[in-house]
Parts: structure tokens; sequence; C-alpha cells
């Protein structure tokens, strides 16, 4: 089975040397659904939009894990951004074609994880990185300031990590502006983890599907309402889905699944 369904997304059931087999070939932009996104695709057009751009949908979720299963079309491997990035770029340490440009999080915190994971590679993997203001994707002047750094860097690879649904839709608007840029990597908090300015949860809870509950005791005024409160629905939208009840959303201008387009 190459994908699973999960309410109205399909998630591309790969493993991650699966994924990076097919990234080395084929590039393309990789997005990894959890359950926040899985909530917002139901009634979020712009960010469902987004969705149809890209070419890979992998699971960045524990919990989706367990939903897979519960639906009997388990998927292979929890692939999320903060797993899938470092995996990534250890995995391309000796390819010299493989050039990073990160794009996130606070004023010097990307120029600090680029820092530590040159180190980390014994190389320059990652070429250049910037931390933009706030509301920059509504500020074309900064925009194109970042298309010309990025167009300019020689970077082959976009890792970005400014949250979600910012990051989702502005790689579907913008991508084309990145011409060099083979792989899109929509990564979130990832480039924190990678600075040391935050701090990921323990192993164990990330296995077991209670990395949420961490993250919420480190952030709780920022998270609360996301993990407590708008993630609630999708508990009840998946036993739908068992039951055959559920009905996808109408976001635009017909009912259907979010298919895999191989990257529109």
């Amino acid at each position: 089975m190459n994908t699973v369904n999960l309410l109205n997304v399909s998630i591309d059931n790969f493993s991650i040397e699966q994924l990076f087999e097919k990234l080395d070939t084929e590039g393309g932009v990789v997005f990894t659904p959890n359950v926040d996104h899985l909530v917002k695709l139901q009634y979020d057009r712009d960010f469902y939009e987004a969705y149809k751009h890209s070419t890979y949908r992998v699971c960045d979720s524990q919990i989706l894990m367990y939903a897979s299963k519960f639906l009997g079309t388990p998927l292979k491997e929890k692939i999320s951004g903060s797993d899938l990035f470092p995996a990534f770029y250890k995995h391309h340490q000796a390819n010299d074609d493989i050039k990073i440009f990160l794009l996130g999080a606070a004023e010097g915190v990307a120029k600090k994880a680029q820092e530590n994971i040159n180190k980390k590679m014994e190389r320059e993997i990652v070429i250049e990185a910037y931390s933009p203001s706030f509301g920059f994707e509504k500020n074309e002047k900064e925009c194109e300031k970042i298309f010309d750094l990025i167009n300019k860097s020689g970077a082959t690879v976009l890792a970005i990590g400014v949250g979600s649904p910012k990051q989702e839709n502005w790689l579907a608007k913008y991508k084309h502006r990145m011409t060099n840029i083979k792989i899109f990597l929509a990564i979130g908090a990832t480039i924190d983890f990678e600075a040391g300015v935050k701090a990921r949860a323990p192993k164990w809870m990330s296995e077991v599907g209670i990395e949420w509950g961490y993250r919420l005791l480190s952030e709780p005024k920022r998270l609360w309402k996301r993990y407590l409160v708008d993630g609630m629905p999708f508990f009840r939208l998946i036993v739908e889905q068992k039951l055959g009840f559920y009905k996808m959303p109408v976001l635009d201008g017909e009912t259907r699944n979010l298919e895999w387009e191989g990257g529109s």
C-alpha cells in the first residue's frame, strides 16, 4: 500500500530510506502531517490548496500511526520533521551536491543551527541561514530578499521552519521562485532543536505518542489551545471514518480526497 487515507489526506506509506531514495532521484516537496494539520485541513482552504503542491506527505505523529492501525491500514513509520532533517543531512554527509539553506526561527537561531550542523558533519553542508522577520510572508520586499539570498547561495535544498500552515502556504506560493532548489523540506520547530534553543521530548515520549505533552509543558501559553482544544475533533473524525460516517469537507468546490499528485 503506497498511501494511507486519514480523513481527507493521503499519506505516503514510506520508510525514511524509501523517502530518501525518492528525493535522491526525483527531488520534491516534503510535508509532515500531524494531528494539527489534519484538523486544519478540514476547514482551511488555503492550507488544503497548499497541500496539493507537496510531492510527499509523511507521518509526523505517533497518534497518526495509532489511527492508521485503528483504521486497518497501518503506516510503516513515523517520520517527523525533527527526525527527518538530521537523518537527511547525515545521509548526505559526503554528498557535495547537497547544499542546504535554512530559513526560519528567531533572529540568530538559524545561524546557530547552521554552525552546529556543519560542526557535526565536518563540512559546510548548510551553506546559508536566514531568520525572517515576523509577518515576512506578507512583506513582498522581504520575500524578494529571501529569494535573492537563496538563489545566490547555491543551495539545492531549502529547509523551512516557520510554523504551520505558514511554511506550507509560503512554499506553495513561492517555490517556483527558488530556481536551484531541488528538495524542499517543511520542518517546523526543527531549526530551534538543531540550534539547541529548545529541547526535544525524550525519545520514549515520542515513541509512545505523548511528545505533545512535553511540548505543552514547555510552551503552555502558545500550545495549550492547539493540543487541548483544536486537536480534539480529530479523534471523533477518525471514529467516523472507521464507521463509514466521515464526510469529506467541501473546500474547492467539490467533496473529494486530497490525492497524492506527485508534485503539482
